[in-house]
């Protein structure tokens, strides 16, 4: 226990000092060309910063369509589609926690909707449906056309490059993506490219 303690700890540790651009030391690298990046808003509308210049005064980005999500009919009633990124999601996720190989391995070609390209969803794709503007991601997903959506973490198909016995997931009650272990237990949510 003490030893995934640590390793977790570490994980966050370099997570954080990632995200804080430090962790490294030296001069900093050269500036990298400033491009253009189509990424969609975070969902969150109101303010919580002084002066609003937080994200919900902002409100940079790709703005949702709406409808959010289209649940499917006939042959695909059991998947939805999320008409921001065009990626076709099971609509009842399995609530059964399994390690990281079984769920890579449930997810591979799954028969579902018609369909047998299935997959576990990489680190971008599983984040892209945590709702920021939401106390509880799960719960607003319940209500968007899904169901079964368990308030806890989501395995994606991204191995952590630092330590490579453990892989990224959100955590669907507050979106919040983080490394496990991948002999842990988390749930599984397969996905498709879509159209």
């Amino acid at each position: 226990m003490k030893k995934l303690l640590w390793f977790s700890f570490g994980i966050v540790m370099v997570i954080t000092l990632a995200a804080c651009g430090g962790g490294g030391g030296g001069a900093p690298g050269p500036t990298p060309q400033q491009t253009s990046v189509n990424l969609p808003k975070t969902g969150q509308l109101t303010s919580y910063g002084t002066g609003s210049i937080d994200d919900g005064a902002l409100q940079r980005g790709v703005a949702w369509p709406s409808p959010r999500f289209t649940a499917g009919t006939g042959a695909e009633v059991d998947c939805v589609t999320d008409n921001l990124t065009g990626l076709m999601w099971v609509k009842a996720p399995d609530a059964t926690t399994s390690s990281w190989q079984a769920v890579l391995d449930y997810a591979d070609g799954l028969p579902l909707c018609g369909h047998t390209d299935w997959r576990l969803p990489n680190r971008k794709e599983l984040r892209s449906l945590a709702n920021y503007g939401e106390a509880n991601s799960a719960t607003w997903l319940n209500a968007q056309g899904f169901s079964n959506v368990q308030a806890g973490f989501y395995w994606s198909s991204t191995t952590y490059a630092g330590v490579t016995a453990g892989a990224w997931g959100v955590n669907m009650v507050d979106g919040l993506v983080f490394a496990n272990v991948k002999t842990n237990v988390g749930y599984v949510w397969p996905v498709r490219s879509g159209q």
